[in-house]
C-alpha cells in the first residue's frame, strides 16, 4: 500500500495490513456492497452452433428480463436475433447502441437472476488468461459484497478481511455502506481529447437512511474505491449516476480515499488526480511504476490522505 499525503505533497511505502493505523475516531469508512452477478453468457444464435457471447452490464426493467448488454461478435447479433443458452434460456436481440452495445430481452419463464446464477459464468478481467471456476464466485467478491448488480468487483474492497474491518473498528472507526453496481461507466476510457467533453454511462446507486446518517455524522469520509467516491459525490442517495470527477471537482463529502492502481488515461485515474492533485498522482504512480507496485483488480492499493 503506497500512502499519499496531499498535505505534504509525500509518499510512504507501506502494508494494507497497516490500514487500521490510519483509521480512528471521527472517520467513517465507506464501502460499496455491490455483489458481482455471473454476467457472461455463452450460447449461440438460434439454428446456428457457433458460439457467442452475451455480456450482461445492467437491468434496463425492473423485472430484470431486458438489459443492455455487449454482444461478441457484435455482427452476429443484429435486431430480432435470437440467441440461446443452456437449460432453456433465451434472449432476442432488441436493439442497438451508439457504441455497439445492444439491448436484450430474455424470452423464457422464471426468474432471471436464478437462470442467470445457472448458466453465467463470472466476469474475470480480460487481463486474466483463464476460464473462470467456482471459486472466483467467492474470490472475486469483497467479504462485504450483498447486494447483487455489477459485473466487476469494486476491487479497492477486495483487501479486507473481516479481521480488517474488525481492526478499524476496534480503532474507533464507524464503518457505512453505500451500493454502486459497477457497469461500463467505471471502467469507460476517455474518448475526447477535452477531458470535460467524455461522458460516463449511467450506474445505479443506494445510500440507506441509516447508512447516509453514518456518514453525515463522521469527522472524516475515508472512501474504500473509486466507485464509492462516485456514489457519495453524487449528491443524491439513489437512482442513477454518470458522474465524471475530473481535476477542479469540488470534493463535498470524501476525506480520503482507497483505491488500486488503475491505466493512465482511464476516467478512473482522472478521478484520483481530482482527488490528489494531478501532479501528485503522477509522481506517486511513477514511484509505484518504479517500486513495481502490481497495478489492476487484483494489484496493490493506494491510501490517499
Amino acid at each position: 500500500m503506497l500512502v499519499v499525503d496531499r498535505a505534504t505533497g509525500t509518499w510512504r511505502d507501506a502494508a494494507f495490513r497497516d490500514f487500521p493505523t490510519y483509521a480512528g475516531t471521527g472517520d467513517c469508512l465507506v464501502f460499496n456492497d455491490s455483489k458481482v452477478i455471473p454476467s457472461r453468457l455463452f450460447g449461440h444464435r438460434s439454428g446456428r452452433t457457433g458460439r457467442i457471447e452475451v455480456f450482461l452490464v445492467r437491468p434496463l426493467s425492473a423485472d430484470a428480463r431486458t438489459w443492455e448488454a455487449l454482444v461478441k461478435p457484435g455482427r452476429k447479433a443484429p435486431v430480432g436475433e435470437r440467441i440461446e443458452f443452456d437449460e432453456g434460456v433465451a434472449v432476442e436481440v432488441m436493439a442497438r447502441g451508439e457504441y455497439g452495445e445492444r439491448t436484450i430481452r430474455f424470452t423464457m419463464e422464471g426468474d432471471v437472476y436464478e437462470a442467470i446464477e445457472r448458466i453465467g459464468h463470472i466476469p474475470l478481467p480480460p487481463y486474466i488468461h483463464r476460464d473462470d471456476s467456482i471459486a472466483d464466485r467467492d474470490r472475486y467478491q469483497t467479504v462485504f459484497a450483498s447486494e447483487r448488480g455489477s459485473v466487476a468487483a469494486p476491487t479497492a474492497g477486495l483487501h479486507f478481511t473481516q479481521e480488517v474491518m474488525e481492526q478499524c473498528r476496534a480503532a474507533g472507526a464507524e464503518t457505512a455502506r453505500v451500493t454502486l453496481h459497477v457497469g461500463l461507466g467505471t471502467f469507460q476510457p476517455i474518448r475526447e481529447e477535452v477531458v470535460e467533453q467524455n461522458h460516463l454511462h449511467s450506474e445505479r446507486i443506494q445510500i440507506t437512511a441509516e447508512n447516509a446518517a453514518k456518514i453525515a455524522a463522521a469527522r472524516r469520509v475515508v472512501a474504500v474505491g473509486t466507485t464509492s467516491v462516485r456514489t457519495l459525490e453524487t449528491g443524491r442517495d439513489s437512482g442513477e449516476t454518470d458522474i465524471f470527477i475530473y481535476p477542479g471537482f469540488q470534493f463535498q463529502r470524501v476525506g480520503a480515499m482507497l483505491t488500486n492502481f488503475h491505466l493512465p488515461q482511464s476516467s478512473l485515474f482522472i478521478l484520483v488526480c481530482a482527488f490528489a492533485g494531478t501532479e501528485l498522482a503522477k509522481a506517486a504512480y511513477r514511484h509505484a511504476v518504479e517500486q513495481r507496485y502490481r497495478f489492476f483488480s487484483y494489484g496493490d492499493c493506494m491510501l490517499i490522505l
